[in-house]
């Protein structure tokens, strides 16, 4: 610590150790600690009894002491500097250090008076303890440095807070208008083909003779079909885009043939290339496995190799080739010589609904396929990606893990896709054969009459219906069907709830009862079969799946008879 620049006056103060009385009283009795010593030996001359009290001596103790031997010996040096350089005024030397006859160490603030007694030079002293009032101006210190710094700490925090909810701020902004976005091109997928489907379903039912002839009416329900399969395709891709997104789809991962899953792919894709005129060549599988779901992974087989096909040029060729990038990986590839994609639009490429201006072309498509088929990959522990040339075409690819060595594969064109029958023919075996009574449980009449006109043609059968699953189980129990349709989302009684009561009875408890239900969650239909169902069929019903499925149950339902 380091004396002022400047004296700072006080009154003078005269001390005589032994002489005018008066002042002696006053030097005494001051409740300040008061001593003189001598400039030239630094010797104590004389000290009042508050000093001696504060210190710790007796007088004469005290009298016999220096000044070096009240300071601590780092500061003698101190001492004697400030006894030369001082001038012979009233100063105030700022703060020291003094040692306690115990030892202990205070801080002091002195005030001193040089003055002249009998010839010699003197300093009156007066030390003030500030010990108390340093080390709680030091802890402010600290504690203000302390503030200062969790200031700044927060202000930091504050910053990246500010950042952080200005990210999220942008991110939420992004986020509504994608959802936006989503709404309003959904809106507009949706509205299309609903458009088509009622637009010709009135011109159906219109009493305009010209509008009646077959070859029109055919025309109409050609349109109507084909809108209903877009727009069902639409709801299943975003049915599965959402729990996807939501993570509440899950994937089965088993062992997979590929020569499986294509001879499957290459039965639903032919039909489509035949159409187009294109030509499909699948490679030879041979032994070759992957670790996937095996439906999802044919789904996305099926989607890539459809949008080869749509989105091909006339007489154009599609092929799906194998091969091993790595030991541990199988990659898929589905080459087309279609258009190709420039580099702007392969950044575009898996954004939903984004079908990079093929939205106003004759190609029907969702533009949420690839998001899709990109989801279920990486599910699937896989990765997919896109090579295009314009002009040339484009190669999608997916790469999943291997089970097993494959072997080389090499590309055969597909085989003709067999003829599609829709409905079942009645050989003379069936028509000989006795009436079998189907009971259809379902409470919506257009879907009940879908039903009847899909098993109007067949004589093996008579229909009941009922409107509930009460009066379903009612006349199950009184007629013994041999196969029940049962819708599960019905009131009063649901189609599960129908089920359970039909099994727990032994009249019925045989009959084969096949689901007919709009909730297509796949968990939805893995419990419906666990429960007992002989078939769970999803609406909207594929006419020849349902007459498929009636057919196994006939059989079934004859065997046990």
């Amino acid at each position: 610590m380091t004396k002022p620049d400047e004296a700072s006056p006080v009154p003078s103060l005269a001390v005589a150790p032994s002489g005018d009385g008066r002042y002696r009283r006053l030097f005494e009795e001051s409740p300040l600690p008061l001593w003189v010593y001598d400039l030239e030996t630094l010797r104590i001359l004389d000290v009042n009894e508050v000093a001696c009290r504060k210190y710790g001596y007796t007088r004469e103790e005290f009298l016999a002491l220096t000044i070096r031997d009240i300071r601590p010996a780092e500061d003698v040096a101190r001492v004697e500097e400030s006894v030369r350089d001082t001038p012979r005024q009233v100063f105030n030397s700022g703060f020291w250090r003094h040692r306690l006859k115990d030892g202990t160490l205070i801080d002091v603030e002195i005030t001193s008076h040089e003055m002249m007694f009998n010839g010699r030079r003197t300093r009156c002293v007066c030390p003030i303890d500030v010990t108390a009032r340093l080390k709680a101006e030091a802890a402010l210190r600290q504690v203000n440095e302390d503030l200062e710094q969790r200031v700044r700490e927060r202000t930091l925090q504050l910053e990246d807070s500010n950042r952080e909810l200005a990210l999220a701020t942008a991110a939420a902004q992004r986020a509504s208008r994608a959802k936006s976005e989503f709404l309003s091109n959904m809106s507009h997928e949706l509205r299309t083909p609903l458009n088509a489907i009622i637009g010709f379903g009135q011109l159906l039912a219109s009493s305009d003779a010209a509008l009646r002839s077959p070859e029109r009416q055919q025309s109409f329900v050609g349109h109507i079909v084909t809108a209903g399969q877009h727009l069902l395709t639409l709801i299943n891709e975003i049915l599965d885009l959402a729990q996807i997104e939501a993570g509440k789809l899950s994937v089965s991962i088993e062992r997979c043939p590929l020569a499986a899953v294509f001879g499957e792919c290459e039965t639903m894709i032919g039909l489509l290339a035949q159409q187009r005129g294109i030509s499909v060549r699948f490679a030879a599988a041979g032994d070759a496995a992957v670790l996937a779901d095996h439906t999802r992974l044919k789904q996305v087989l099926l989607n890539l190799l459809s949008n080869a096909v749509k989105y091909n040029r006339a007489h154009g060729v599609v092929r799906l080739e194998c091969s091993r990038p790595s030991p541990a990986r199988v990659r898929i590839a589905v080459h087309d010589t279609g258009i190709g994609l420039r580099p702007e639009q392969i950044d575009l490429l898996f954004q939903p609904f984004n079908r990079l201006g093929q939205e106003f072309g004759a190609t029907e498509g969702t533009g949420i396929g690839l998001v899709v088929t990109r989801r279920l990959v990486e599910l699937m522990g896989g990765e997919i990606g896109v090579e295009s040339t314009p002009g040339v075409g484009s190669v999608f690819w997916i790469e999943l893990r291997a089970d097993e060595d494959m072997p080389s594969a090499t590309a055969q064109p597909l085989p003709a896709a067999p003829a599609v029958r829709v409905g079942m023919e009645a050989d003379s075996a069936v028509s000989h054969a006795k009436v079998r009574t189907v009971l259809c449980v379902e409470d919506n009449p257009a879907s009940l009459r879908l039903v009847q006109e899909v098993l109007a043609g067949r004589s093996d059968v008579q229909l009941l219906s009922a409107s509930n699953g009460r009066l379903g189980v009612e006349l199950a129990r009184a007629h013994l069907p041999a196969v029940i349709l049962m819708d599960n989302n019905m009131p009063e009684m649901s189609g599960r709830e129908a089920h359970a009561i039909l099994r727990n009875d032994p009249r019925t408890a045989n009959i084969p009862v096949i689901a007919l239900s709009a909730d297509a969650m796949r968990r939805s239909v893995e419990n419906g079969m666990a429960a007992g169902f002989f078939r769970y069929l999803t609406k909207p019903v594929d006419v020849e799946q349902l007459l498929k499925a009636v057919d196994e149950a006939l059989g079934q339902a004859g065997a046990l008879e």
